[in-house]
């Protein structure tokens, strides 16, 4: 496959390009990014000799720019995950969450019909979503595909409409496509504003750790390694035009989570003094925070076999161990998006 992969900078994607480079059914692999805010390069330093990797540094909304990358390098497959992804910035500035993930993904889909016309065997349209597309549930319950679209914020919005498109392309078009909503991720190169690293950074600069509301805002985490395999098992196995929700089976309240790094912290800097927990402080709930998101992810073990491998225990205590061993990583990243 020669695979285009979206937004490959960025925290999942940049993740995916490690787990799946050298396998062999890639024979190219090749990065579009528009390096906004999320993406950082230095994600990619181990891989951007390697012979398969090529970057673009190109805006989906350049859909000019899009249609010349999928016919240049002749591209099979996509992996779409570029997105404008923080429910936060999406409340202060939706207008680019409207012109990316859909305009964005419109553009992508015209490119891929218009190189890929009369000759669709051995092609894949791989589409990568949230779980918040299904708005929120109630103490009880879980999503499943075909649980009705019910978004409560732009973000969702936009992803929710992201989706549709790509089903319509499918069912009108013939498109070889896959949507895949996970719930959500943790893991290295995450980009510092996203609940665990903010969580991490604040404890090991002992600012004050904020919690939205009473903190019991439920999410399903799942490990980044295990999305990337996941992603993988869909891409080249998935059923055309199905939808495949993925979930770590691993629900845990937000101030549950912040409890346990600021454990994890206080085990693994001990020089810092203990007693993070004392920095927890509760701050006003953001506008139209969805209470609780479950993933029933028992359709992608049943057809192609996945599981997650990690444990959140497992998982958790590797990337607090990470923020902590690469502080270098994380002033980089924030120097590059200052400038």
């Amino acid at each position: 496959m020669n695979l285009l992969l979206t937004g490959g900078a960025g925290f999942i994607g940049s993740n995916l390009v490690h787990h799946i480079l050298d396998r062999p059914e890639v024979a190219r692999l090749v990065n579009l990014d528009a390096l906004t805010y999320a993406g950082h390069l230095g994600n990619l330093r181990a891989v951007q000799s390697h012979p398969k990797y090529q970057f673009e540094q190109v805006d989906l909304r350049d859909k000019n720019e899009v249609v010349r990358v999928v016919r240049q390098h002749q591209i099979t497959h996509v992996l779409h995950l570029a997105a404008e992804s923080h429910v936060d910035r999406s409340i202060t500035g939706p207008g680019d969450f409207i012109s990316t993930n859909i305009v964005g993904t419109f553009n992508l889909l015209e490119a891929c019909r218009d190189a890929w016309a009369g000759q669709l065997s051995g092609k894949r349209f791989h589409h990568v979503s949230t779980d918040e597309v299904y708005g929120s549930l109630g103490p009880t319950g879980f999503f499943v595909e075909t649980t009705s679209y019910a978004p409560n914020s732009p973000y969702s919005a936009s992803k929710a409409s992201s989706d549709m498109l790509v089903r319509a392309y499918h069912h009108t078009y013939g498109l070889p496509t896959v949507v895949t909503n996970c719930s959500n991720n943790y893991g290295p190169f995450q980009f510092p504003e996203k609940l665990i690293p903010v969580v991490i950074q604040s404890l090991l600069a002992r600012k004050s750790v904020p919690v939205y509301g009473d903190g019991m805002n439920v999410r399903d985490w799942l490990f980044v390694r295990d999305h990337c395999e996941a992603l993988w098992q869909v891409l080249t196995r998935g059923r055309e035009g199905e939808m495949y929700n993925i979930g770590g089976h691993n629900e845990w309240a937000n101030l549950r989570i912040v409890e346990l790094i600021c454990d994890l912290v206080d085990e693994l800097r001990p020089t810092l003094g203990g007693n993070s927990r004392t920095l927890i402080t509760f701050v006003k709930d953001r506008p139209g925070h969805d209470r609780r998101y479950a993933i029933d992810a028992g359709k992608i073990q049943r057809e192609l076999g996945w599981v997650p491998s990690y444990t959140f225990e497992r998982g958790i205590r590797e990337t607090v161990q990470w923020y902590v061993e690469h502080q270098d990583w994380v002033e980089e990243v924030k120097r590059e998006k200052a400038r």
